[in-house]
Order: structure tokens, then sequence, then C-alpha cells
């Protein structure tokens, strides 16, 4: 396969395209150095100021012109004519402690990148870089916007604010990554349809007359009622919608009272309520509401629910996945692709696939033969060679589809 130093030899309407590994190698050592210092100082939804700076720094360094987003995050084009596809990265970290003892561990204090927001950052630098290098030679074949995208973290996302600026405008399809620490370095895992789930927080004020609990009768039931809510709506729930669509209900927070023989006046609830399926998610949300009064009203409290709808699943449509998956088997060899399972977890890419057909991929980041970490959690390690994979996966879709070649 042809590597980047003879690519201007390349017609552009050549089936072959560059191999970007060559590419990556001198530039990797940089990378790593790039992730360690967002690494080290990562910054919560909406206060990436500091990570823009640092991406459009490295966007300039490469001789390209970066464009800032209101607030924060920022994009960049990188050829010319038509755009023929976007890649997007997710810049913001998490209110997690860290607890890796890396050498290049968070300084800001509860705050860190436990879901590898710094490695999908500094992939898409890489690939930008790397693409610059092949417009350069002239050999690119046509535009491509890479955007860096902040507030993932918080529902209903910091991709809605990126769409709402125009960012997707004239985008004929998009692709992004996450890390996935349950698959290797040197594979990414696939998946048409659905892979990630709708995501909704719910939050219950009860309130009534509070007394002693020798007494009940003459309170209304706070403790009682909560129970009742917390058990009966995943119940009622799984027999009102489909089962096939996986709603789950989980709840996260429980408070009420502070003696156990008196029965309070105020209880408090939270939790989740996720979906695999897009239309379910909305029937679930419209029955949410009723479900919870009827079952709070035997025991004659007041209720108060906020319901924040958060992301529907992300959709991968068939094109944009085969696409990702033609160029990792080119990059990576034909073992390197698995079956991503779909993921309970929300992501708010799915806007962004609503809005044009895209696919997201799994970066694989364990270490092969090395411990499996999860996500969010303060000791998560991602194995940084990870870098080098995903700018080579990305940069290959993105030239195949700048040139408009088929799968």
């Amino acid at each position: 396969m042809a590597t980047l130093e003879n690519v201007s030899t390349i017609p552009l309407n050549s089936s072959s395209v560059p191999s970007m590994r060559g590419s990556v190698a001198p530039i990797l050592g940089e990378l790593i150095s790039f992730r360690r210092d967002l690494h080290q100082h990562p910054e919560l939804s909406t206060k990436e100021f500091r990570t823009t700076d640092r991406i459009v720094e490295a966007l300039e360094g490469a001789g390209l012109h970066p464009v800032r987003l209101e607030g924060t995050g920022a994009y960049v084009d990188i050829g010319e004519g038509p755009m023929r596809i976007g890649l997007r990265a997710d810049i913001d970290a998490l209110p997690v402690l860290e607890e890796t003892g890396l050498p290049y561990a968070s300084v800001n204090t509860g705050i860190t990148h436990a879901c590898g927001h710094d490695i999908h950052t500094t992939v898409m630098v890489g690939v930008a870089q790397v693409l610059a290098k092949l417009n350069r030679a002239g050999a690119l074949g046509g535009r491509v916007r890479v955007v860096f995208q902040p507030a993932e973290e918080v529902m209903p996302g910091g991709a809605l604010g990126v769409i709402k600026q125009g960012v997707l405008e004239g985008m004929p399809r998009i692709l992004a990554l996450h890390c996935d620490p349950r698959i290797d370095v040197g594979q990414v895992g696939t998946r048409i349809g659905a892979i990630t789930s709708a995501s909704d927080t719910i939050r219950i004020e009860l309130t009534g007359r509070g007394g002693h609990t020798s007494r009940p009768h003459l309170t209304e039931d706070l403790v009682f009622a909560l129970a009742e809510i917390a058990v009966s709506v995943p119940a009622v729930l799984s027999r009102r919608i489909d089962v096939r669509s996986g709603v789950s209900v989980v709840w996260g927070q429980m408070h009420a009272g502070s003696a156990p023989n008196a029965i309070p006046a105020h209880g408090f609830m939270a939790g989740t309520m996720r979906c695999l399926d897009a239309e379910a998610w909305y029937a679930a949300g419209e029955l949410l509401d009723d479900v919870v009064r009827q079952i709070a009203a035997p025991f004659g409290v007041d209720v108060t629910m906020e319901h924040t709808r958060g992301v529907p699943p992300v959709i991968n449509t068939d094109a944009e996945t085969s696409l990702i998956e033609v160029a990792a088997r080119a990059e990576l060899g034909e073992d390197s692709i698995v079956l991503a399972p779909q993921s309970m977890g929300g992501e708010d890419f799915a806007w962004m696939t609503q809005a044009v057909p895209g696919a997201l991929m799994r970066l694989g980041t364990r270490t092969p033969g090395g411990e499996t970490y999860d996500l969010h959690r303060g000791d998560y390690d991602p194995d940084e060679l990870a870098i080098s994979t995903g700018v080579s996966v990305m940069a290959a879709a993105a030239v195949r589809a700048a040139r408009g070649l088929r799968h």
C-alpha cells in the first residue's frame, strides 16, 4: 500500500489509499505528550478553556486555521471543495477523583479524564495533522471537518450547541470514536444500528405531613411511598413498554428522614432511565409522569417530578460503519474488528447522527493480557498506543470519504 511519502503520485480517482501508519509513527511521541498534558489539566463541561487553547495551538502548529466555537470547543477544515465528511471528538472531563498514581495525574482535584476524552481529542488532533500533510501533497481530494465538541458529559449534551451553531451544515456524514477498555489495543469495535442507549435523569420529591411512626394513619408515609415508587416504576414500565426495547430504571439516590421513630415530611429520590430503542424511549418518557403519580396517589403525598430528557441512542448507519471497517482492515488487518455490544450508556453524539448519517467506533484501550478497567472510574488508565490505532483508522476513513471512494 502506498505511503504518504509517495502519495502525490497517486491519482485522486485511484482506489489505492495511502497507509496512515507511516505518518502516525513520527508524531506518536508528540501526541502522547499532548494527551498527557490534557490528562494532567482536565476541565469540566463548558469550562474547557485551556483544553480549547491547547487544541487550537496544536492545529495552528500544523498550518491549519481552526475556528473557535461559542464558549469552548473548536473545529477545523482541511482541504478544499465540498465537505465530504466530519469527524468529532469530545473534550470534557468528569467530576471524579483520579486514583491512577500516574506522574501526569490530574492536578485539578476531583476532576479527571475518566472516560478517555483526552484520548479522543488527541486522536483527532493527530488525524488533523496527518490530513494536513496529505493535503499539502495535493492528494486529499475533498474537505474534511474535524470537530472538537465540549460538554458531552452533561445532558442533553454539548452536541446540540454545536449543531445550533451550524457546524454540521453541508456535512454529508460524520464519524466519532469512544474508548473501550474491554477491547484490546489494535482492535476496534463496530456495530450497525443502535450502539448506545437513550439516557434520562429522573428526580422525584415527595412532601406530606410528618409524624410519629406509631401513628402512620395520621401522616402521609413518605418512606413507604418512596419505596413503592422505587420498586413499582421499573415493574410497571416493563409491562407498558415492549420488553425488547430494554427500558431500565435504576435509582442512584434516595433520602428521607433523620430518626427511626419519625415519619419525615420530605423525601427525595433520583435515578436514570435508559432505553435501547428510540421509539420506546419517547413512549416511556410520556408514561413516566403518570406512572409515578398513580403509584404515589394512595399515600396522599404531594409529588414533584423533574424528568430531564437526555439523549437518544446513537444509530450507526450501514455505509458509515462500512467506511470504518474498510479503513480498519486496511490499517490494522483482517482480524482487527470485533462486534461491539450495544451499551446502556448514553452519548450525545446521537444528536449528530440524527442530523446526518454517521457511526461511532469503539477504540480498544486494553493492553493485551492486562487489566480490564471500566469507564468513569478514577483508576482508568488506557494504553496510549490506542492513539496510533485511532489516528490510523479515522484518517484512513476520512481519506476514503474525501476522495469519494466506495467502501
